[in-house]
């Protein structure tokens, strides 16, 4: 396994769903340590500062380090445990799945369940199940041995999922690229740009609760006041197997996708073309986010204060906001490659 395997294998198997972001913050702070001025602010966002060959523009780096999971809500006196999301899950793909409740005791494993389909009358097993129908199952029969356990009400859930290197060799398949993607994209940027000096001061911030209302960012980008705002993401890449299928579509192996609008925020285009320019001049494969749906912390980060010009720029990966997304390494690496690229080209002033 290289160096880029082991990175993405350890940001991914950290656990840390919203507001419950220590486990994977210490992974980061590991990595970020080297790489320069690392500070925390008060919720819990990571940033590195990183000194280039001016003070200015402040260009802010931001991945949130935050994965989709759930809360405990309810223990029942038959000892199954209801949950709440944190963030958005596709209700499909959560029966059956293995989780771990974190618990002051240590993780519980379980395994969301619902009623099995031979109780189910005819007319019902063709329904699809909703979350609310759901529960997790630690094989508990009584709230005495879930609490024994050590499970309490607001503990955090997360996916248990490992990441793995499938039969191509260069595809990854794993929970949490969204977006610890992000992550690593960060670091991998910081340890070049250690080595090859570049005409800014970078903001790496490992941002916290993007997937509940993009907060940290917006916290962030208060404090170190970025003159611009990249921010490194994961997206889906929506390719179906449907020949008939011809609307545009975010695909795998197709390069670095760069948003040009979504639901939160229109990108800037002088950042725009700055990426664009670095992807023609460099010969990196690139292409647009489609559709232009959801949101990310550029949405927070481009308004604060008196506004910061931003860019969203995403690995594609199949299955996001599941426990089995699956990325293309050519992808990851080109996305680095254009970031880096993109920085060294960034104008001196930045100002509308």
């Amino acid at each position: 396994m290289d160096s880029t395997e082991h990175l993405l294998k350890e940001l991914t198997e950290a656990h840390g769903v919203p507001g419950y972001e220590t486990p994977i913050r210490a992974v980061v702070r590991k990595y970020m340590k080297p790489l320069g001025e690392l500070s925390q602010d008060k919720i819990g966002s990571v940033i590195c500062k990183q000194k280039g060959k001016s003070d200015q523009p402040r260009v802010m780096l931001a991945g949130h380090m935050d994965e989709i999971g759930f809360m405990v809500r309810q223990i029942t006196q038959e000892g199954f445990i209801k949950f709440l999301p944190l963030g958005g899950w596709f209700d499909q793909v959560l029966l059956g799945q293995r989780v771990l409740i974190k618990t002051v005791q240590g993780d519980v494993t379980g395994v969301i369940g619902a009623k099995p389909p031979h109780l189910l009358s005819a007319e019902d097993r063709s329904k699809v199940v909703v979350r609310k129908d759901m529960y997790i199952d630690i094989g508990a029969t009584a709230d005495s041995d879930v609490r024994e356990a050590g499970v309490r009400v607001g503990d955090p859930v997360v996916p248990k999922a490992d990441f793995e290197i499938l039969a191509t060799g260069k595809a990854y398949l794993s929970k949490a690229f969204d977006d610890r993607i992000g992550v690593a994209l960060m670091i991998s940027v910081l340890q070049i740009l250690k080595e090859r000096p570049h005409p800014n001061t970078v903001y790496a911030a490992a941002t916290v609760m993007e997937e509940v209302g993009l907060r940290g960012a917006r916290v962030a980008a208060w404090a170190e006041k970025p003159d611009a705002a990249v921010v490194l993401e994961c997206t889906g890449a929506n390719e179906v197997p449907t020949a008939r299928d011809t609307s545009p579509s975010t695909r795998l192996g197709m390069g670095p996708a760069i948003t040009l609008r979504d639901t939160s925020f229109i990108a800037d285009p002088r950042l725009v073309e700055l990426f664009r320019t670095a992807a023609r001049e460099k010969s990196i494969p690139h292409q647009y986010k489609q559709p232009n749906i959801g949101g990310t912390d550029a949405g927070s980060i481009h308004r604060v204060r008196d506004g910061v010009p931003s860019l969203t720029v995403a690995v594609p990966a199949r299955y996001i906001h599941s426990p089995c997304a699956i990325l293309d390494l050519g992808d990851f690496e080109n996305t680095a490659t254009l970031a880096r690229e993109a920085l060294q080209r960034l104008p001196r002033a930045f100002a509308p």
